[in-house]
């Protein structure tokens, strides 16, 4: 019985770990790679075109940027998938030592380990953005703000200088970057508080502000949370990408170009 049980979960988690766009992508290369190889003697019947591993390449991306289409994956991966193969060749020929690919393998590990499963790359924000959250703070009073995916720091850092009465605290699940927020805030003596863990495992429900600088994949479910946990009259705040499900109650635009901030009163 238990045997029996437990398949389906295996299926589920099988089924999900495939679906992860990180994986979909890898697959998706592997398949144009052996489609690359079944096309290529035609093509040299057809046109003469010498197959040298730098049209084999170019092949391939093409192959694997038009799958990525057909499987509607997000429109960025699209030039990914194009570029990959040309440049894996292109790193293979400059006979690079093998150490220095781990070594970028553990850094890059470091800061990107769970964009594969949230699909929230690493990007900070700038100044600018935390200048308008900074006037969007209630200032009558003492408040607790939340930074979800909080990259180095450098917002709740700000935030805590300019007002070290209330509360700031960044949440990141990526390792290198919360130790680098961590040291940050303890060199500057801050009273910031970094935390590292995922924030879908922590409640909103303590917190005036929270800010996120995600992406389009994690919106709906980070509105789904906000809706349930967050208190009235508290403000949800996102950069550069809004939530389908709701309108905001505040768009704040860049005097200078770039993108929107978006805000929520719950």
């Amino acid at each position: 019985m238990s045997n029996g049980s437990s398949f389906p979960a295996i299926v589920a988690r099988s089924r999900y770990f495939v679906n992860l766009p990180a994986i979909r992508a890898l697959l998706i290369q592997f398949i144009s790679f052996f489609f690359a190889f079944i096309l290529l003697p035609t093509i040299w019947l057809l046109f003469g075109i010498r197959n040298d591993i730098i049209f084999t390449s170019l092949l391939q991306g093409v192959i694997a940027m038009s799958l990525s289409y057909w499987r509607q994956m997000a429109p960025w991966w699209r030039p990914i998938q194009f570029v990959f193969p040309c440049a894996l060749v292109l790193t293979l020929s400059l006979q690079i030592p093998a150490g220095f690919f781990l070594a970028a393998f553990v850094f890059l590990l470091g800061f990107f380990w769970t964009t594969f499963r949230t699909q929230v790359p690493f990007y900070p924000s700038n100044s600018k953005v935390w200048d308008s959250i900074e006037k969007l703070l209630p200032h009558d009073k003492q408040i607790r703000m939340i930074d979800i995916g909080s990259g180095l720091g450098s917002l709740i850092l700000t935030l805590a200088a300019r007002r070290p009465e209330s509360a700031f605290i960044g949440i990141e699940l990526a390792p290198l970057p919360w130790l680098i927020s961590r040291l940050r805030a303890a060199f500057q003596k801050s009273t910031a508080h970094f935390i590292r863990g995922d924030y879908e495992h922590r409640s909103l429900a303590g917190y005036d502000v929270v800010f996120a600088y995600l992406s389009p994949a994690a919106m709906p479910a980070l509105w789904r949370q906000a809706a349930l946990e967050m208190k009235p009259g508290t403000l949800l705040l996102s950069y550069e990408f809004s939530i389908p499900e709701a309108s905001p109650s505040l768009i704040i635009s860049p005097e200078f170009g770039g993108p929107d901030l978006y805000g929520w009163r719950m």
